[in-house]
């Protein structure tokens, strides 16, 4: 029934609601901003759409792994619950304190900022405030839609399937006029320069992996959210299968596009590369009104985040491994309201702090971490023949989503020592704080 609860959290959301949600929370300032910046240290783009290529087999392979932990632990959390429950809770709570910061609130920054650029692209004369503008245009809109979610996940779930089918018209009349109308060329697949790979090579090409598997960060999305899926050992694996093969459909697409509309040279560091796009394509006039529709766009990814993210908090805090007031659920609305606040609260605190590229490099080496042992935690499900529903190609899938994770993060921390090790820091302090609130709560949840 629809209005079965799960601690406290209602079983509203449907097969098309749910696969709206993975496909919204993939589809943001990654694929959006990334490309430019990836062109400028691989200066070849048939190695940069190959890489996006690999990144969304690894994520699809992830997914696949998640949608047997999730219809294993269909409840709010993630990866915070698949480690605890598998593992130890220590695991899990560092993967929640990892996500309270990095998982959405440091994206939620990005998009808002993300959307900042295209629209002060679009209107050039709203930048009243000189370069400061975008962070306070970023600020606002990321209070707006806090809001939006406090009113109840039907609500917000309805204003997230209009925002997700808009963006993916956008996305799929954005290419098909772009091949059939813009004035490209294909011949600037053949510009560039040969990549050269040896140790400093295969490092940019990590961190190139990194940053691209941030832009398919989300194909998990549905994982967080399994207490208010309806049928969730059914609805929560097909989401994340379908809403990946989607984007991987998509992002395949819109970067063949980024290159027949421009070559390396145009695309290094443009951070709004679909606005350079959509000038080389159609001219000035169109840029003004594409880049303003990208920014639009956005906005279904950072009202994704704001949905999933507050469920971690409010898994943790009920576990007795977060401050309490974090479970505290609207008696209206039933959403864990001070848990969105809270990270409306980390969000801003983010826009404020850091160039665009390290917030990238934190959030990706940071992101890479956990997903590594929750698929490893599929082998410790199947050993403890607690599976309900079995992925094929066991155990090669989980193996070839593993093993190239954990050399991308090499590859990048050798890349870019400085972020990754910030990020390594963030969950090293997450370790004390899990025995504080032991320590406090007296007890072990899962044990």
């Amino acid at each position: 029934m629809p209005n079965d609860t799960e601690n406290g959290l209602s079983r509203s959301l449907g097969l098309f609601s749910v696969t709206n949600i993975v496909i919204a929370n993939m589809i943001g300032a990654g694929i959006f901003t990334t490309s430019g910046l990836l062109m400028t240290d691989l200066n070849n783009p048939f190695l940069l759409v190959s890489l996006w290529v690999i990144g969304g087999i690894l994520a699809v392979f992830g997914a696949l792994c998640y949608g047997e932990l999730g219809a294993a632990f269909p409840l709010a959390g993630g990866e915070y619950v698949f480690l605890s429950r598998l593992f130890h809770p220590v695991q899990g709570f560092l993967s929640g304190w990892v996500s309270f910061f990095v998982g959405f609130s440091a994206p939620i920054a990005a998009s808002a900022l993300g959307f900042s650029e295209y629209i002060a692209r679009a209107f050039p004369q709203i930048m009243v405030f000189g370069p400061f503008s975008i962070k306070i245009y970023a600020i606002i809109v990321i209070i707006i839609f806090t809001f939006v979610h406090l009113r109840g996940i039907e609500f917000g779930s309805n204003v997230q399937n209009l925002l997700t089918i808009l963006k993916v018209i956008l996305l799929v009349g954005l290419v098909s006029l772009g091949f059939i109308f813009g004035k490209g060329d294909m011949s600037n697949f053949l510009l560039g320069q040969e990549f050269t790979y040896d140790l400093g090579g295969w490092q940019t090409i990590g961190l190139s992996l990194m940053w691209i598997m941030f832009a398919y960060a989300g194909w998990n999305a549905s994982a967080y959210i399994g207490s208010e899926i309806k049928k969730p050992e059914k609805n929560l694996p097909y989401s994340l299968i379908i809403g990946t093969a989607i984007v991987i459909l998509l992002y395949f697409a819109l970067n063949m596009l980024y290159v027949y509309a421009a070559t390396p040279g145009e695309m290094m560091g443009v951070i709004s590369i679909g606005g350079l796009v959509v000038k080389n394509l159609f001219g000035e006039s169109m840029e003004t009104v594409i880049s303003m529709l990208i920014s639009f766009a956005l906005f279904s990814s950072l009202s994704a985040y704001i949905i999933l993210g507050p469920r971690i908090y409010f898994a943790m805090a009920r576990d007795g491994y977060f401050f309490k007031f974090a479970a505290k659920i609207h008696p209206v609305f039933r959403v864990p309201s001070k848990s969105i606040m809270l990270q409306c609260v980390i969000a801003v605190i983010m826009v404020l702090s850091g160039t665009f590229d390290q917030l990238l490099t934190y959030m990706g080496f940071s992101l890479g971490i956990f997903p590594i042992l929750a698929v490893a935690g599929v082998m410790k499900l199947r050993l403890s023949g607690k599976s309900v529903l079995k992925i094929s190609g066991f155990p090669i899938i989980p193996l070839l989503y593993i093993i190239p994770n954990i050399i991308i993060l090499v590859l990048a921390y050798l890349e870019r020592p400085v972020e990754s090790s910030i990020a390594i820091l963030t969950v090293i302090i997450g370790i004390p704080l899990y025995f504080y609130f032991f320590k406090k709560n007296g007890n072990n949840s899962f044990h």
